[in-house]
């Protein structure tokens, strides 16, 4: 299934100036096409289309421990909510936590690596306020968290 992900602004790497005016052609987990908006309508007239208020960019990488929290499910999720898509090994030591993150398919890293969006690439998304607070973030093409 294709989403058209729209935002005020749209960021490829987390330190890029961020652009009016672009859009993010999801294609199942990949990201299709990051191009101005009026293109990829016009290219995609049926997409289906999620605006956003706010800055869209790539989805961030955890480094540090999970969040506290009840359950390795939840600790999952409370990861969701910073507008993280991938974590490092290191860090999901327990067989538990590890399950619930390769459930939920977060990208489980041996190392940090930058956070991009790219044309072929997993479409590990998030969406953040002018406060840095996470509205909504996409992994792998799924959205896991949105806040109202």
């Amino acid at each position: 299934m294709r989403t058209l992900h729209v935002a005020d602004l749209l960021r490829l790497t987390p330190d890029d100036e961020p652009r009016p005016g672009l859009a993010v052609l999801v294609d199942g987990d990949r990201i299709g096409a990051v191009a101005p908006l009026g293109e990829l309508a016009g290219a995609y007239p049926r997409v289906r289309v999620r605006r956003w208020a706010g800055t869209l960019g790539p989805a961030l990488v955890h480094d540090g421990p999970l969040p506290p929290a009840p359950t390795p499910r939840e600790r999952v999720h409370a990861l969701f909510r910073l507008g993280a898509a991938a974590v490092l090994d290191a860090h999901v030591p327990d067989p538990a936590l590890r399950a619930a993150a390769v459930r939920s398919e977060v990208a489980v890293l041996p190392a940090a690596r930058p956070p991009a969006l790219v044309v072929g690439g997993r479409a590990d998304l998030a969406v953040f306020d002018p406060d840095g607070s996470c509205r909504a973030t996409v992994v792998a093409g799924r959205l896991v968290h949105r806040r109202a």
